[in-house]
């Protein structure tokens, strides 16, 4: 009998059996809940160990979105009938679900702004992944926005990184009987999926759930505890509300949701409060709350938090154009706003001077896009690896700096464009933007492939295929048409950003 024509794969669990299906060579299972839907008297509180079920729970369908916030004036999909709140949910991909396999696993966590994404995007289809790895791949929901990160009264912090340990433990104690070890599990995340294997990294409730971990433009924004209440107030007034767990519950995800994007168009009026924070586009982030996130992932990392971890960790060259491009804003940059952006996040009171003077020919438009991708993404990301390394880690970096083809290669090295590229869905979500050809280039499925294989490879054996990171010679890949190993290329923009301190988001002033 071929693989084709097998039976449906079947797995027990811890709560249950569960039946998933046989595709393009692979055993696929999606929608398996690792915890108890987060409403009624679960509203905000920590993920619970889902309800044992008897007989075999079909895994056919990805789990539904929790709530998120997909645009302005967009309202958050909601999803009806049996098992429309199982936002809690993971997916499998396998090539056999053979205990005996013990085949490296890869966990994927999601961006999104920490206020939106699911894992059945389908521009995160993991089965290439699984395939050219020969691996074990999962992926998993967690909440975001209100429901996952505003501090609010009578819940636990940072509910959403709660989430993610609960997924990881499902995973060490599932994953077997899907042909996994547990003792070989590498996570991997972009944007605040990144930000939040940072967060992990730093956590005591994480340790020792992963070996590795990859980390794909890490977000600089941690908050305070004093600055994340005071959002979650602004939040919750937003509803007509206070700011607790009790009063929250009440109110319909969907019109947390719509609280969350009142707030959002109205942040930069905040600036006197909660300062970098307000010209962003999200009001969330993980919180240093001294309990979930004992400390910022920087300090943690450079006191040994995760020394046994092995790290990849890079950023991409362009990354702030994304977010022009989708703001309808390329070409529309004036002095006066770059002027505006230096100010904010530049570093330190002589950072805009100083970006001047290193960047003497830039426009204005570059001067707004270097200084938001620096301070954002590319700092963050380079300090996550030099902190690791100073905590007695082992870390490797990159940057990509391969063009993106779609709107005549405007968007150069932009934000998420590593996405299409590790999971080669050129044809869906954000690859339909970057990606406007029917068919991707030789190029650019030459360097689909080669991120996959780097991935996998690192997963498998903690070595991505180029030299660790050191801060004397500081050799990254450079991941191009013509991929390279060379010192770190943006020595300008590091040079700026020596002496600089990331420190959790203070609250400038509290509320009036």
């Amino acid at each position: 009998m071929t693989r084709s024509e097998a039976p449906e794969p079947v797995v027990r669990t811890a709560a249950g059996a569960v039946r998933g299906r046989r595709e393009d060579g692979l055993a696929v299972f999606r929608g398996i809940p690792f915890a108890e839907p987060p409403v009624g008297a679960a509203r905000f509180a920590a993920p619970r160990p889902p309800r044992r079920w008897d007989g075999t729970r079909e895994a056919y369908a990805f789990g539904p979105p929790p709530p998120q916030d997909l645009g302005p004036g967009v309202p958050s999909p909601t999803a009806e009938g049996p098992g429309a709140d199982d936002w809690l949910t993971v997916n499998v991909w396998t090539p056999e679900p053979d205990p005996a396999a013990r085949r490296p696993v890869m966990v994927w966590i999601y961006g999104g702004a920490y206020k939106m994404g699911h894992s059945g995007n389908p521009g995160y289809d993991a089965r290439r992944i699984a395939a050219d790895g020969d691996l074990v791949v999962v992926s998993l929901n967690y909440r975001v926005g209100m429901e996952g990160f505003a501090r609010i009264e009578g819940a636990p912090a940072n509910r959403a990184l709660l989430d993610q340990v609960a997924a990881l433990e499902w995973v060490r104690d599932n994953i077997t009987g899907f042909g996994g070890d547990p003792e070989q599990v590498t996570v991997f995340g972009e944007s605040a999926g990144a930000g939040s294997i940072a967060a992990l990294l730093a956590m005591p409730r994480a340790a020792g759930l992963f070996r590795r971990a990859v980390a794909q433009s890490v977000p600089g924004t941690f908050f305070s505890d004093a600055l994340a209440r005071d959002i979650a107030g602004a939040l919750a007034a937003e509803a007509g509300r206070k700011p607790t767990a009790e009063d929250l519950a009440a109110v319909p995800p969907g019109r947390l949701v719509a609280a969350g994007q009142a707030l959002t168009a109205k942040m930069r009026g905040y600036t006197d409060r909660w300062g970098r924070v307000a010209p962003t586009v999200t009001p969330y982030s993980p919180v240093v709350d001294g309990e979930v996130l004992p400390a910022l992932p920087w300090q943690a990392l450079a006191e040994g938090a995760s020394a046994g971890v092995d790290l990849v960790a890079g950023h991409n060259r362009h990354e702030f154009r994304l977010f022009l491009a989708l703001a309808g804003q390329l070409g529309k940059i004036d002095e006066e706003r770059a002027a505006s952006a230096l100010r904010v996040f530049g570093p330190g009171p002589d950072g805009a001077a100083a970006y001047r003077a290193a960047y003497p020919g830039a426009s204005a438009a570059e001067l707004y896009e270097r200084v938001q991708t620096d301070w954002l993404f590319a700092e963050p990301t380079m300090r996550l690896a030099e902190a690791h390394l100073a905590g007695g880690g082992r870390a490797h970096a990159y940057e990509l700096t391969w063009s993106a083809p779609g709107a005549g290669g405007a968007l150069g090295a932009c934000h998420a464009l590593d996405l299409p590229l590790l999971f080669g869905t050129f044809g869906a979500d954000l690859g339909l933007l970057l990606f406007d050809a029917a068919e991707p280039s030789p190029e650019a499925r030459a360097l689909s492939a080669r991120f996959r294989a780097s991935w996998t490879a690192f997963a498998r054996t903690g070595d991505p295929g180029w030299p660790a990171y050191d801060t004397e010679r500081r050799l990254v890949q450079v991941l191009d048409a013509d991929p390279s190993v060379v010192p770190y290329p943006e020595r300008t923009a590091r040079r700026l950003w020596e002496g600089y301190e990331y420190t959790a988001l203070p609250l400038l002033a509290p509320a009036a």
